[in-house]
């Protein structure tokens, strides 16, 4: 008892923290309220996605010591959908199908946005972090130009502030994230 009071949190403790410190920011309702996001399992898997790739991509930029860290993250955010989807009522059989099509969209959303911020031509960062945006997250219906920048700037916000949170406190299962 005593020394699970004082014991150092687990790695698999601190990676599901941040997993609902991810999930609990993606289900903000300024984002489906504000911002037009979709209020549906494609939206909100869109945000989850969004915001799965901003810890990834700061656990990147320290990837000698967050590799296998990042690896459990990406492996809990799967294990997290197939759950959900049986819990859906999705049988056996889809279960596999739909968790490889969400793989796959995820991979391609996150490097849509990865090539999107890394981009150097000053406006044209912004025109294709819009682009990535329009595509993948607003994919499903039509949004405003102004909605559009608003969460294109919030992406910027989300990328800075978290280059500016210690690694370490990060892999602890604590992230900060803004609105």
């Amino acid at each position: 008892m005593f020394r699970k009071l004082f014991s150092r949190k687990s790695d698999s403790d601190a990676v599901h923290d941040l997993y609902v410190c991810i999930i609990t920011q993606a289900r903000e309702k300024y984002f489906y309220q504000e911002l037009s996001v979709p209020d549906s399992l494609d939206g909100r898997f869109d945000m989850i996605t969004l915001h799965m790739f901003l810890i990834l991509r700061r656990l990147r930029a320290e990837n000698n010591i967050t590799a296998e860290f990042s690896q459990k993250l990406f492996d809990l955010m799967f294990t997290d959908m197939d759950l959900s989807l049986r819990e859906m009522g999705v049988g056996d059989v889809g279960v596999g199908k739909r968790v490889k099509a969400m793989v796959q969209g995820f991979y391609g959303r996150i490097s849509a946005y990865e090539e999107a911020l890394t981009q150097q031509l000053g406006t044209q960062e912004v025109a294709s972090l819009e682009t990535a945006l329009d595509r993948n997250l607003y994919g499903t219906v039509d949004v405003e130009d102004a909605t559009l920048c608003k969460m294109k700037e919030y992406v910027l916000k989300q990328d800075l502030i978290l280059a500016q949170q210690d690694i370490s406190v990060i892999m602890s299962g604590t992230v900060k994230f803004s609105l």
